[in-house]
């Protein structure tokens, strides 16, 4: 019997070439998901796993890294579509994917029924019985290889990232910034995602330093792809932190309401950016980004000034 071949694919997933990224792992006759982003996505990932010479039917594990939609919101449409297949999350991110009412209300009230529907799809619940819940350290396994996750915070509060030391590599859904490939026109382009609701700058930097502790190679990020200079990576994705603790802090010692503060922290991202080799068009791209960044600053700061 010959050795087990081990290998990854990234999936480009979105409607945007190379800007989210699900990852299909192969060992063996044995594959896991690791993300699944949205009810869109699932031809691609099938299509994938085909690609591979593999059956729904081999997929043993779906992974997702946290319950944000666009990482977990065709997890249960995916999970129908392997039989054997079990979900794997962050204990606060199992119940929301059991049950993810309050995540479909809630993305319902801010996007309206029709573009929702556009950019997520129908999000299946995922039945209790194929959920497993993770707690930090813990291991699965997947033809012969151990991978381990590990509670990362700072994006958000169910988040982990993936070690697999067969590849050395660490999937690390949000908690090792935003890399697309389309900004790296003029060098290494690397930006925190502080998206509401969970931004905290010492959680954020903690996990920073937990996965370059973790001695992987590579970075396997979800917004996109693999990257191996990950010193440099975190060396910028730590000043965007920075940056972002600081602009917090000018929230909570000002008065003005909610709208204007966000309004603010995204004028304080733009002047930034604008110093750097970015375009008009690179800009367009991260138009969302910005906007989602700087009102995850004002909800830290509102949410620091209630406890």
């Amino acid at each position: 019997m010959g050795a087990t071949t081990h290998t990854r694919a990234t999936i480009d997933c979105d409607v945007l070439p190379r800007f989210t990224a699900a990852y299909l792992r192969v060992a063996g006759d044995e594959c896991a998901f690791i993300e699944a982003h949205t009810a869109h996505a699932l031809p691609r990932l099938l299509a994938e796993l085909s690609k591979h010479g593999r059956r729904p039917q081999d997929v043993r594990w779906i992974v997702v890294t946290h319950a944000h939609l666009d990482h977990a919101a065709g997890a249960g449409g995916l999970l129908a579509a392997c039989p054997n297949a079990t979900l794997l999350a962050h204990p606060r991110a199992a119940a929301n994917l059991i049950d993810p009412a309050k995540l479909v209300a809630s993305a319902t009230r801010v996007y309206g029924e029709a573009r929702f529907a556009e950019l997520y799809g129908t999000i299946v619940p995922a039945p209790a019985e194929r959920v497993r819940a993770l707690e930090d350290g813990e291991t699965f396994d997947v033809g012969g290889a151990r991978l381990s996750v590990h509670h990362s915070a700072g994006h958000a509060k169910h988040h982990f990232v993936v070690h697999d030391p067969a590849l050395s590599t660490v999937y690390t859904g949000d908690a090792f910034g935003l890399v697309y490939p389309a900004l790296q026109h003029a060098g290494r382009f690397a930006i925190a995602s502080t998206s509401p609701i969970d931004f905290d700058a010492a959680e954020a930097r903690r996990s920073l330093d937990l996965i370059l502790g973790l001695g992987a190679e590579h970075a396997c990020l979800t917004h996109f792809d693999a990257v191996d200079d990950l010193t440099v990576v975190a060396g910028q994705v730590r000043a965007w932190i920075d940056r972002s603790e600081a602009w917090m802090q000018e929230c909570l010692a000002s008065e003005a309401p909610f709208d204007v503060q966000a309004k603010r922290v995204e004028g304080q991202i733009r002047e930034v950016l604008s110093r750097t080799a970015l375009t008009s068009k690179d800009l367009e791209l991260l138009a969302v980004d910005i906007e989602l960044n700087a009102q995850g600053v004002a909800v830290a700061a509102e949410r620091s000034r209630k406890k």
